[in-house]
């Protein structure tokens, strides 16, 4: 049955026919030793199936998909011998087949999963009971990993459930990297995420990011991500070791792996006890790498995760030491990136201090000088959020910024010469500077300019007004406010 070798016969023509297998003989056999022999041979006869897998048709793999299956249920074998030769020779099938094949989606339509968690339910007290639990959860780690269809399947039949049980119990470490990659292929389905919380997951999440293959350990952040955004899961992961494991993840992964950590340790820093943590594990270095990068999402996910960690003043210094850097040394994109941050960071009162003492101003006027118009213009709105502040406004006088500010009212491009006539007015605002910045206030963008922000300060002081008048006459009518 399925035997490697094959008898020879005395001519050459019966040779070259004997070179060529039967199949449909040697299934034959195989059906009919399942059917009506005892358990050692039916174990004999699915382990030579299964060593022969490699060189059978498909179509014979596909018919002998129902019979193992069928394997997995019988009740006259004690020792699970003939189970335990049926789930690894359905792991191999799978294996062999991969995802294109379909078998583990057929093995599936069988009751393969079925069978295997009702296996893997039965009590675990021996040593023989731990080495079969391993081939189940083998067989079943060979169907979640090449059917991704059935794991809703899995996830209904209580699968999640199951495998965080045994996660909390599993003594064999050798193969516990198979029950992690399940437990991260089930965290990919919404209604399982949402359990992770209550019933103890969320530390197996974390385990999985250190262990297993890449996809698994992708899928871990994508949940890690999803889970994150609320500050319960956020406070359990946190306590499970979340933050060293996404940043080692970080520094090590490909350039997808990458953004899936950067991302989930972004989500976990949006809280904010926990952004010193995050930059303390070294995470700075990792979003510059991916500030620097050609992607536009990492560019995207570490502007948005530098705006959080600066709320700490010395995350700002350090953050800004490193967009200087990318300023002196990176290609242009990179300085559109931190210019981008540096406006952002300008929003922050400590970071007023943190900017000027960094030495960017005068790297970003140097820039300017000669960069082309698409740089001119993404820095230029950056320089005109910068001048609001007087200390940013004498580094950029230091630095000769004014005379390209008025230069630039002139300029084709409508943005830059409405971020400069901005820039210019606040100059003219600051009596220490106006006498620099007089000749552009008869200038028709100046003029424009600052009746536009004229319009923008009163229509933000009437709305002040108005707000606190609502809320006095609110109070007058609700006595037990008062």
């Amino acid at each position: 049955m399925f035997s490697p070798e094959m008898a020879s016969s005395e001519t050459e023509s019966s040779t070259r026919c004997s070179q060529i297998p039967d199949w449909e003989t040697e299934f034959n056999r195989f059906e009919q030793a399942i059917s009506s022999s005892p358990a050692p041979i039916r174990v004999r006869s699915v382990i030579k199936l299964s060593e022969s897998a490699n060189r059978l048709p498909e179509s014979i793999l596909s018919r002998a998909i129902p019979i193992l299956a069928g394997l997995l249920r019988v009740s006259d074998d004690p020792n699970r011998s003939v189970q335990a030769a049926a789930a690894h020779c359905l792991k191999r099938i799978a294996c062999l087949g991969g995802e294109e094949s379909g078998f583990a989606v057929a093995m599936g339509r069988c009751g393969v999963i079925a069978s295997l968690l009702g296996l893997l339910l039965e009590p675990n007290d021996n040593n023989s009971s731990i080495a079969l639990r391993t081939v189940w959860v083998k067989c079943l780690w060979s169907l979640v990993t090449f059917g991704s269809s059935i794991r809703i399947g899995l996830a209904r039949l209580g699968g999640l459930e199951i495998v965080i049980r045994e996660l909390n119990t599993w003594e064999d470490d050798s193969s516990r990297w198979c029950l992690l990659e399940i437990f991260t292929a089930l965290t990919m389905i919404r209604e399982s995420r949402r359990v992770l919380v209550h019933n103890g997951g969320l530390k197996f999440l974390v385990e999985a990011v250190r262990v297993g293959n890449l996809a698994s350990r992708e899928r871990a952040c994508q949940a890690i991500g999803l889970l994150g955004v609320t500050r319960r899961a956020r406070r359990l992961l946190v306590e499970a070791g979340v933050i060293p494991a996404l940043v080692d993840l970080f520094k090590d992964g490909d350039d997808k792996t990458k953004l899936l950590a950067g991302n989930a340790l972004g989500i976990v820093s949006a809280q904010t006890e926990y952004v010193r943590s995050v930059t303390a594990a070294g995470s700075v270095p990792l979003y510059v790498e991916l500030l620097s990068g050609r992607d536009q999402m990492g560019k995207d996910i570490a502007e948005d995760v530098f705006c959080v960690l600066a709320v700490a003043e010395g995350n700002a210094v350090l953050i800004a030491e490193q967009l200087v850097r990318i300023l002196r040394e990176g290609d242009e994109e990179a300085k559109f990136a931190a210019s981008d941050v540096l406006w952002a960071l300008s929003g922050y009162r400590h970071s007023v201090s943190v900017i000027r003492d960094s030495g960017a101003i005068p790297l970003l006027v140097e820039i300017v000088r000669d960069g082309s118009v698409e740089f001119r213009e993404r820095v230029s709105g950056a320089i005109s959020q910068l001048s609001y502040n007087e200390y940013d406004r004498e580094a950029f006088s230091d630095s000769g910024m004014i005379p390209i500010l008025i230069d630039w009212l002139g300029d084709e491009s409508e943005e830059l010469r409405d971020n400069a006539a901005e820039a210019l007015v606040n100059f003219s605002e600051d009596q220490q500077y106006y006498g620099r910045v007089c000749e552009a206030v008869s200038h028709p963008v100046f003029r424009n300019m600052q009746s536009k922000l004229a319009r923008i300060r009163a229509s933000h002081e009437l709305m002040v007004r108005s707000m606190r008048r609502v809320t006095i006459e609110h109070l007058a009518r609700d006595h037990d406010l008062l």
